[in-house]
């Protein structure tokens, strides 16, 4: 396929437009979208993927984190972007302003990296809110920005007994003292038959007689009675306080002064009186 001017061609750079239009419909881009390439404000970048990762099912796995569940991810990328995005085989095909391409190779890069596609989207919405404001343009926008750290999932645990290397010695490990070297330096070796059997019998009584009497400790653990708090007497009140009279009848005088709650019979009675006596003054 080849690309050549006319006599009615203008633009010289349209030839490198239709070319990337060629390119663009070559990698399945539908011709309404590839046509937008021959606008003035409007780029184009083809991003190869196909040799960032050598396992094939790994590339496939990292090709459709970049699209997302129901192709999700890769409309929110489109929307923060202003740019049309095509994946399809080896290649991701974008169609927008170069800001915007510039953002779609990033994320496309760092996907393939291994990197989730949400964290720099999280980023990019969060670079859109500051750029609204006027104040914070001239301003460093790293403080606002999200710190993603990289955690390494995949790191090998590390066992719970560890084997301490011993250090290398050229000379052989000790001969392990057999059962006749170790009678020999007891001196068992040298008693009669009859003497050994004596000995081993006196052995098993005295373990038996061990663990019986241990057996026997545990069994009276339950008749121990339990050690009982000390009883604490009440103390008798004292009759030496003396009461105040006075100031408890001061206290009286006080309460009754005071009207609180309901009126007294008599003061509703006087009450009543007064009422009486001022509707017959108004007649």
């Amino acid at each position: 396929m080849t690309v050549c001017t006319t006599k009615k061609t203008f633009d010289p750079y349209i030839i490198i437009r239709a070319r990337d239009l060629i390119k663009l419909l070559a990698r399945s881009v539908s011709f309404e979208q590839a046509v937008r390439i021959l606008q003035d404000d409007v780029a184009c970048d083809i991003i190869k993927i196909g040799s960032l990762v050598r396992n094939k099912e790994r590339f496939v796995k990292r090709r459709q984190r970049l699209i997302g569940p129901k192709g999700s991810t890769l409309k929110a990328l489109e929307l923060l972007t202003n740019c049309y995005i095509m994946v399809q085989g080896n290649t991701v095909s974008a169609i927008g302003p170069f800001s915007g391409l510039k953002e779609v190779r990033k994320v496309v890069l760092d996907t393939m990296k291994n990197i989730h596609p949400i964290y720099n989207i999280k980023t990019l919405m969060i670079k859109r809110e500051l750029a609204k404001d006027s104040e914070l343009r001239s301003q460093s926008w790293e403080r606002f920005l999200p710190q993603f750290k990289h955690k390494n999932v995949n790191k090998r645990k590390e066992p719970k007994k560890k084997s301490v290397k011993k250090e290398y010695t050229p000379f052989p490990p000790p001969q392990p003292e057999s059962q006749t070297d170790k009678e020999l330096a007891s001196g068992e070796y040298f008693l009669k038959a009859s003497q050994k059997k004596r000995q081993k019998m006196e052995a098993i009584k005295a373990k038996q007689a061990e663990v019986l009497s241990k057996r026997q400790e545990e069994r009276n653990k339950a008749f121990i009675p339990p050690k009982e708090k000390p009883v604490v007497k009440p103390k008798e009140a004292s009759t030496e306080t003396k009461i105040d009279v006075a100031a408890i009848k001061e206290k009286i005088k006080k309460a009754k002064n005071k009207k609180l709650g309901a009126l007294t019979a008599e003061e509703v009675k006087l009450k009543m009186e007064v009422d009486e006596k001022k509707k017959k003054k108004k007649k």
